[in-house]
């Protein structure tokens, strides 16, 4: 076996039972990742410099291909509604099926930390077939000292090999695609998929599974932080779409990162070492600190497309998909935190995307509203995002990443609710949807007023405001914010038909009822209280 680069020879690959390899690249920085991926024909180089490759068939995460072992260590740790099952039997066939699969080839290897915070963080190292993806997932994860790589010893293991094919009766799963889960043996298996961001995720769950049993609450949001002595964070919780990346994206804040942050007794900090922005339609003069990283040399750009001359990308070409993404160190942003950690929150924004047009475009809970709206994890689908999808369609993932949570949600909600009473944080609902009516007839929530709002509960003065009670959902909503017209305030003013405004808030209300049937066992008694409560006849 060749090895080539730093690493610790006393604990190399055989220790994870990969013996019979042509040749393992450690951890290669962008330079020598770029020439590999180049040569092997993985990928393209685009003008200003960024690195594009594509992903087949799977252009995004395969949820339904995803298993984690059922042995006697998760049998009573693991929501089982939500997360598909293998037998420790199965996996070690699997297991055995990937090392045989990875004989004489050449892989490459990336020892890297998954937590900004030394006390939680995990370190994990990824085995990657391809060199595009060792350059993602060093993109995205946290890279050590090189100093450091002498002595690392990974807690978690990943095997990624997109060319390995499961077979259902043997390996227990249901196609071709697989992610296993072992978290006693503390590997993780991905063969099928060339979609990078099954690695992320699968380090971003493992944290999920072992971090509450420290106190320490993982999340699915982006975070920044105020540039002043204090460093007071703010979180921002959303599903795809929502505008999580954008809308922490603020220049007169410090950026911690733009998906998956801890927050411990000491206070918030990321998981992660870089950024996984969507690029569909992505625009210079609207989101310019994330298009300047598409032009600059060590991005990796995933299902965009280029100009086969020119060699520019395409941002509004979706035709091999919707999902194109780029990957990129933090610090290509210029505001960017250095050390990803931050004090306590003040303040935590919950943010759906609305598509049906009758929810406020902000909204102050309290802590069993947060709750509830946490579990719930509300945005909506828009049509013509999916194959079949012909009006706007409700969406409740829990804890806003519900295929990324190992434990039950009562686990992460009753976290969320100790710390945020304990450092008595503002909590926000809000819409970055539509208002005037749903997709078709309404428009979508104007950035200027969204950006208005959040500068104004984050500065403290919107939670001095003057509040009513929305008469459908029973939060509530600011009467009054200097700088935003008055009526976008309340929802059914924007509506011309009023009728049609109450029988959509109504059959949404509904719709929040329907889904939190399956927490009510599990929430006290303030938080059932705290479901839409309509005192307005349809």
């Amino acid at each position: 076996m060749t090895y080539f680069g730093d690493f610790n020879a006393s604990h190399g690959p055989e220790k994870i039972g990969l013996r019979n390899l042509k040749a393992v690249h450690w951890n290669l920085e962008a330079p020598r990742l770029y020439e590999e991926s180049l040569s092997r024909g993985e990928s393209q180089l685009a003008h200003g410099g960024a690195l594009v490759a594509t992903t087949g068939s799977h252009t995004g995460r395969s949820p339904k291909d995803k298993f984690i072992v059922r042995d006697a260590g998760t049998e009573d740790e693991i929501w089982w509604e939500n997360n598909g099952a293998i037998t420790p039997e199965q996996f070690e066939t699997l297991y055995q099926d990937f090392l045989s699969h990875a004989d004489g080839r050449e892989l490459f290897a990336q020892d890297l930390y998954g937590g900004a915070d030394p006390a939680h963080r995990v370190q994990a190292r990824v085995y990657t077939e391809l060199a595009w993806h060792s350059l993602f997932i060093r993109n995205l994860l946290i890279r050590p000292e090189r100093s450091s790589l002498a002595d690392y010893v990974p807690d978690l293991t990943i095997i990624d090999l997109p060319s390995f094919q499961a077979e259902p009766h043997r390996h227990g799963c249901r196609s071709k695609t697989i992610i296993a889960i072992d978290f006693t043996r503390k590997i993780v298996l991905i063969g099928g998929s060339a979609y990078a961001g099954e690695m992320k995720k699968s380090v971003f769950t493992y944290l999920n599974y072992v971090l509450p049993g420290a106190g320490v609450m993982p999340m699915h949001c982006s975070a920044n932080a105020a540039l002043d002595a204090e460093g007071d964070s703010a979180l921002f919780f959303g599903l795809s779409g929502t505008g999580k990346t954008t809308l922490s994206n603020d220049s007169s804040r410090q950026l911690l990162g733009d998906d998956e942050h801890g927050w411990s007794k000491d206070g918030i900090f990321n998981f992660e070492g870089g950024c996984y922005a969507k690029t569909i339609r992505l625009s210079r003069n609207a989101e310019p600190e994330i298009y300047a990283t598409t032009e600059r040399f060590g991005t990796v750009m995933e299902n965009v497309v280029i100009d086969p001359l020119s060699r520019r990308p395409d941002f509004d070409d979706a035709s091999l998909t919707e999902n194109t993404r780029c990957a990129y160190p933090l610090d290509f942003i210029a505001n960017a935190s250095a050390t990803g950690r931050a004090a306590h929150p003040k303040n935590i924004v919950m943010l759906t995307c609305d598509a049906f047009g009758v929810m406020p475009p902000i909204a102050k809970l309290t802590g069993a509203e947060a709750m509830y709206h946490f579990l719930s994890g509300y945005t909506a689908k828009v049509a013509g995002t999916e194959r079949g999808l012909t009006a706007p369609e409700a969406t409740f993932s829990t804890c806003f990443g519900a295929p990324f949570m190992p434990r039950h949600p009562s686990v992460y909600g009753n976290l969320l609710r100790d710390l945020i009473a304990h450092h008595d944080v503002d909590c926000w609902l809000v819409n970055t949807g539509w208002t005037g009516g749903g997709v078709g007839t309404g428009r979508r929530m104007p950035i200027r007023v969204t950006r208005r709002l959040l500068a104004a509960a984050l500065d403290g003065s919107l939670s001095k405001a003057e509040f009513r009670r929305d008469p459908y959902f029973g939060f509530a909503v600011p009467a009054f914010v200097p700088g935003v017209e008055p009526h976008i305030l309340q929802p059914v003013k924007t509506w011309v038909n009023k009728v049609a405004f109450a029988d959509t808030a109504t059959r949404l209300v509904t719709m929040f009822k329907d889904n939190f049937k399956r927490f009510e066992d599990h929430v006290d008694a303030d938080v059932r209280a705290a479901e839409p409560v309509q005192v307005i006849a349809a």
